[in-house]
């Protein structure tokens, strides 16, 4: 058993995930990472760490990388539901193959992370569930139709589940990023959109770096239990919309 409870994080095998995973494993946790790559994850190098390859939509593989983890490094103090996809594009000529793959990573994703700890943490009267959400959480954008809803679903659903908790110890933190340094754009097919992205980032000086994002989560995590960040929104300062 470690000395410091263990961390979870969903879509750990890059980007924000990634850098939360270097962060916590700095700080001392023990880990359980989750993503469909477990070759990223082997070439993370981390100790103490548990490595799943599972999909966020597979709610039952959730419920078993957690209770294996738990088994070994003591129960999740904190889930991090931070794996989904950008599919950005056009609403119009988009395929709505995309539409279903972002619903269904970015939303039921995210519930069937809170679903694999919630009754624990409830039980316990202690944990913290990090929800990923965006600056399209908070702000629609012409390109970004689907992607926007599946990010505002997170605050709607996080508001509820902030209250639900609340009263059981439990805090629940939106982080809302903007522009940051990650593969997000290996997701976005359509190509004018993906131009006037990079054009956007350009112009602002470029995105920046996810281990600014990370730092803040453990910031974040790190207050006594008592207090809660409610919501981190992160962006580049150039970044005004």
């Amino acid at each position: 058993m470690a000395d410091k409870p263990l961390i979870a994080i969903t879509g750990a095998s890059s980007g924000i995930g990634e850098a939360v995973a270097r962060a916590f494993s700095k700080a001392g946790h023990p880990l359980l990472l989750i993503a469909r790559r477990l070759d990223r994850l082997e070439g993370l190098g981390l100790p103490n760490a548990v490595l799943k390859k599972a999909d966020v939509r597979d709610r039952a593989a959730l419920v078993e990388a957690v209770r294996e983890a738990e088994a070994q490094y003591g129960p999740v103090d904190m889930m991090f539901a931070n794996a989904g996809v950008a599919r950005l594009g056009d609403i119009a000529t988009q395929p709505p193959e995309d539409w279903d793959e972002m619903i269904d990573i970015n939303t039921k994703g995210v519930m069937n992370s809170v679903h694999a700890v919630m009754n624990g943490m409830i039980a316990r009267k202690h944990g913290t569930l990090m929800m990923m959400s965006s600056i399209a959480g908070r702000q629609v954008y012409p390109d970004h139709t689907v992607y926007c809803g599946t990010k505002f679903f997170v605050h709607a659903v996080s508001e509820s589940l902030r209250g639900y908790m609340a009263p059981h110890d439990v805090r629940v933190i939106v982080i809302s990023p903007g522009i940051i340094d990650t593969e997000v754009l290996d997701g976005v097919r359509d190509e004018t959109t993906l131009a006037n992205y990079k054009a956007n980032k350009a112009a602002i000086g470029g995105g920046i770096s996810a281990d600014v994002v990370a730092d803040l989560i453990l910031n974040a995590y790190q207050l006594p239990q008592r207090a809660i960040v409610q919501e981190i929104v992160i962006t580049p300062t150039r970044q005004t919309y």
